[in-house]
């Protein structure tokens, strides 16, 4: 079996995903190389400028291990995609500075080694396992030197030996959360206006083909009247569980990353809370208070796993949605909406109807444009109108089409 894995030609049955994680292995060690000589290039110190050279070479042995590999198992080495200096001319990196670059690149490394960790205990392959827990050594030495290349910031010296503050971390913590990850009213509002557009937008159109399509029929007010409510109905249960499934499928990843997260904790928790000292110094806050935090916060593990996952991964639990809340409230707002165009069948019959609906429902494309203006920036004035001739060029190719097809029926029927 190993002769077979080990000869250049190509080995029988490759495992697809095993070549496409080898491949992106090859390119995060490419891009690692690239960002360290980036950051090498805008480095003034001679001894840091060193060292990120020194790593930068590093990871292009381990991109040539990966190289091997692939090789081993038929398959070329691919070809680089990223920026000629990596991630190190990125605009948060030049506007941050080369401290703040170092802390990103650092966060990167542990990141690094958190998917290697994955890695081996989903691939499968032992050789590239070998090539795996060799490399996550060597990565853990970067995340080092990295570190103690950062230089302290001016005000650390005065900061030392380091005094405690009236700063509350949990306090400071629940802030952060406050503004980045409750569900504001804005949202909800958005929500609401996207399901009654929807509901008037598709319901308008079948309710404009219909018309022309049995406009001089008998009975026609009724056919559009049916097809206008079995449409809404369609239309409401539609959104409705498509908002229950993505709500019940956001909590679902939620979960699944906060299971992960939290098995990275118990398998090393100085090093997790190194990492979330390190996101707190990236968004600026002094690294003693950053320190102070972080070991605040993991004396309480479902807590410190909580934060570890808001900040690392943008995910709070107070910004999922309640499935059965979001089904309700996007199958009523959509039938609402999709209920407009089809209220004067209910007591006109003929052209009459047909006037009837294409006013109120470009009436209520101006007001749902001009709701739009209570969550952004924008004119109410522009904004309906520009919803109000999207209705209108809607409705009129759908009756223009519906008429068409009344025709080619009542010819074929001749």
């Amino acid at each position: 079996m190993a002769d077979t894995l080990n000869r250049p030609q190509t080995p029988e049955a490759p495992n697809p995903r095993l070549i496409k994680a080898l491949q992106a292995n090859w390119q995060e060690e490419m891009e690692g190389a690239a960002t360290y000589r980036g950051l090498a290039e805008h480095e003034d110190d001679a001894e840091r400028k060193q060292a990120l050279l020194e790593m930068a070479d590093s990871e292009i042995q381990h991109a040539e291990r990966w190289a091997g590999r692939l090789h081993a198992l038929g398959q070329p080495t691919p070809a680089y995609h990223g920026a000629a200096t990596g991630q190190a001319d990125t605009l948060a990196n030049r506007i941050g500075g080369q401290d703040s670059a170092l802390r990103r690149v650092e966060l990167e490394e542990r990141r690094h080694v958190a998917e290697y960790g994955r890695q081996i205990k989903e691939l499968g392959d032992a050789e590239s396992i070998q090539i795996l827990e060799e490399l996550i050594a060597d990565e853990r030495e970067h995340s080092k030197t990295l570190r103690r290349l950062v230089r302290p910031s001016p005000a650390e010296p005065q900061r030392r030996p380091f005094v405690p503050t009236p700063l509350d971390p949990a306090k400071a913590l629940e802030e952060m959360r406050a503004k980045r990850g409750r569900k504001s009213p804005a949202a909800w509002i958005g929500d609401a206006i996207y399901g009654v557009n929807d509901g008037l937008g598709a319901i308008f159109g079948i309710v404009s083909g219909v018309s022309g399509a049995t406009l001089n029929r008998p009975g026609g007010a009724h056919l559009v009247l049916l097809a206008g409510l079995a449409g809404m109905i369609a239309s409401a249960l539609s959104m409705g569980s498509g908002a229950y499934l993505a709500a019940k499928s956001e909590r679902e990843i939620y979960e699944a990353e906060l299971h992960r997260k939290r098995e990275e904790i118990r398998d090393n928790p100085d090093e997790a809370r190194q990492e979330l000292s390190l996101i707190y110094q990236v968004k600026g806050i002094p690294a003693e208070d950053a320190h102070r935090m972080a070991e605040h916060l993991s004396r309480n593990e479902e807590q410190f796993l909580r934060t570890l996952a808001a900040e690392e991964l943008n995910l709070t639990e107070d910004a999922l949605s309640n499935p059965m809340t979001s089904a309700v409230s996007g199958a009523l707002s959509t039938a609402l909406g999709a209920l407009i165009p089809i209220i004067p069948f209910f007591f006109m019959t003929g052209w009459a109807a047909i006037i009837a609906a294409a006013i109120i429902s470009l009436i209520a494309h101006f007001a749902v444009g001009a709701a739009k203006t209570l969550i952004t920036v924008r004119s109410w004035w522009s904004s309906g109108m520009e919803m109000t001739l999207v209705g209108a060029v809607e409705g009129v190719v759908t009756y223009v089409i519906g008429l068409g097809l009344s025709r080619l029926g009542a010819a074929g029927a001749g």
